[in-house]
């Protein structure tokens, strides 16, 4: 039996609450989630992040159901931060800051739907920042046209425990890496 047009809980908003009074939320996707989620682990004013998967059809998707390329969800990273101590801005510039956002699903070697670059936003205000940021690269990357999708915040899932917090807890090599609020360590992704 087919579901009704805008009955699928995966294409709804994501309504979940920050984790504090206080704080809001956001949601980017730039590649493969571990490294993006250390590089906003560090910023000050980011209180907790969390790993999964948005924007995609499949309800309560797994790794493995998203690895395979047909359930059109993105790897995301869903911050929770407190905008007195992190403007949205200021998110918006590590995002721009940590992918290369003219490769059409893909980062580096890791190809597929699941890697695209996106900015989807729990409010107008959020939307307004990101389409003046989307504009700022734009004039910076001139020869190069961005593919970055600006959307709604649709339903997150969060991804596995063993992804969250995946490079700061060692990876598969076991090197941990620093979480630590203003720490400019280079990343290293690892499976």
């Amino acid at each position: 039996m087919a579901e009704k047009s805008g009955s699928n809980p995966a294409e709804a908003p994501d309504l979940d609450a920050p984790e504090k009074p206080g704080l809001e939320m956001a949601q980017f996707a730039a590649g493969c989630f571990w490294g993006v989620e250390l590089a906003f682990q560090r910023v000050e004013g980011v209180v907790k992040t969390e790993v999964g998967y948005s924007q995609g059809k499949l309800p309560d998707p797994s790794y493995k159901d998203v690895c395979v390329g047909d359930t059109n969800h993105a790897e995301v990273v869903r911050i929770h931060f407190d905008p007195v101590a992190c403007p949205y801005p200021k998110l918006l510039a590590v995002f721009w800051g940590r992918h290369d956002p003219t490769t059409l699903n893909r980062q580096g070697n890791d190809v597929g739907t699941q890697y695209r670059s996106g900015i989807y936003y729990y409010n107008e205000a959020q939307a307004k920042y990101a389409r003046e940021s989307l504009e700022e690269k734009k004039k910076e990357i001139k020869d190069k046209k961005i593919v970055t999708e600006i959307l709604p915040a649709k339903k997150f899932y969060r991804a596995e425990e063993y992804h969250q917090q995946y490079l700061e807890k060692g990876g598969g090599t076991g090197e941990k890496q620093s979480a630590r609020k203003g720490c400019n360590d280079p990343i290293r992704c690892y499976g």
